[in-house]
């Protein structure tokens, strides 16, 4: 249960951060609105609350396992999103990513 938890919360805030930084990526690089910076912002403070939720000892220890989280997360937003498909490498490098975050989280500790 916890590991589906904690990768229900790490999936959320992937999303909620990768949405608020592409409003940024459009403001700057797509010339869009600045306006597209205030749904941006509140997706960004929405990953940062919901990240609070993932249980572990340290902050640290938390963010180091949502890199992998993010890794993967991007490639997705990448494919839904931009319409690009990630390659082997890409996929490959998301999945050596997964099961470091994995390792962080989850191994056994005195």
């Amino acid at each position: 249960m916890l590991l589906l938890k904690s990768l229900l919360i790490y999936i959320i805030a992937g999303f909620a951060e990768i949405a608020g930084c592409f409003a940024a990526w459009l403001w700057l690089k797509e010339g869009r609105s600045a306006w597209v910076l205030v749904p941006g912002l509140c997706s960004l403070a929405l990953f940062a609350l919901i990240l609070t939720r993932i249980e572990a000892e340290s902050a640290g220890r938390a963010y180091a396992a949502y890199g992998g989280v993010y890794i993967t997360a991007s490639l997705i937003w990448m494919r839904l999103v931009e319409g690009r498909t990630p390659d082997k490498w890409e996929l490959l490098g998301a999945g050596i990513c997964l099961a470091g975050a994995g390792l962080i989280l989850f191994a056994p500790r005195n």
